[in-house]
């Protein structure tokens, strides 16, 4: 009974093995069309803290000190990107003219601004930090041994294109003001 039971067991598994797998469509290079990464409602936190931990994570093998969350990075990082989307392209000034030092000040951040990274794709937030970390500057900023608050955040659109903003900062106490 119980050699009878494992092999029906055995043929289940090859059968199951052999059914076909969930296919993409497939483009005209042969390889997978690629989907937009849409984010649910109820995912917000989970990305952000997703965000925080991966750059924490490249942050400790660096042996940097970690990054926190910030309330008034993260706005000032949710309005750009917002606003990149406005505009229809990525870059780093508002449609207002403004700098992101200014977002920064406009959403009450008083500790030191040390950069922003961008960007505007239809990936996941952890492939956006895989390329940000290709590119020098980007990674400069992200890397930065005096960072010790992050600010994240994303616009999504409709039809799934994301804009992508985090922002690296001092706590107020270290450094003193803008630069």
């Amino acid at each position: 009974m119980y050699r009878r039971a494992l092999i029906l067991g055995l043929v289940a598994t090859g059968v199951t093995a052999c059914a076909a797998a969930p296919t993409r469509p497939l483009g005209p290079d042969g390889l997978p069309v690629a989907t937009a990464y849409i984010i649910g409602p109820g995912e917000e936190a989970a990305v952000a803290f997703r965000m925080l931990d991966s750059v924490n994570s490249l942050r400790q093998a660096a042996r940097v000190a970690p990054v926190a969350l910030d309330p008034q990075l993260t706005a000032a990082a949710a309005t750009h990107a917002r606003d990149m989307s406005v505009q229809n392209r990525p870059w780093l000034f508002g449609a207002d003219g403004s700098s992101p030092v200014l977002r920064a000040q406009r959403a009450g951040f008083t500790g030191r601004f040390l950069g922003e990274t961008i960007s505007e794709s239809y990936e996941s937030e952890l492939a956006t930090l895989t390329a940000w970390m290709n590119e020098d500057r980007t990674r400069s900023v992200i890397m930065d041994p005096d960072a010790r608050l992050m600010g994240f955040a994303w616009h999504q659109e409709p039809a799934g294109k994301l804009w992508w903003t985090l922002n690296m900062g001092t706590a107020p106490s270290f450094g003193g003001g803008f630069s």
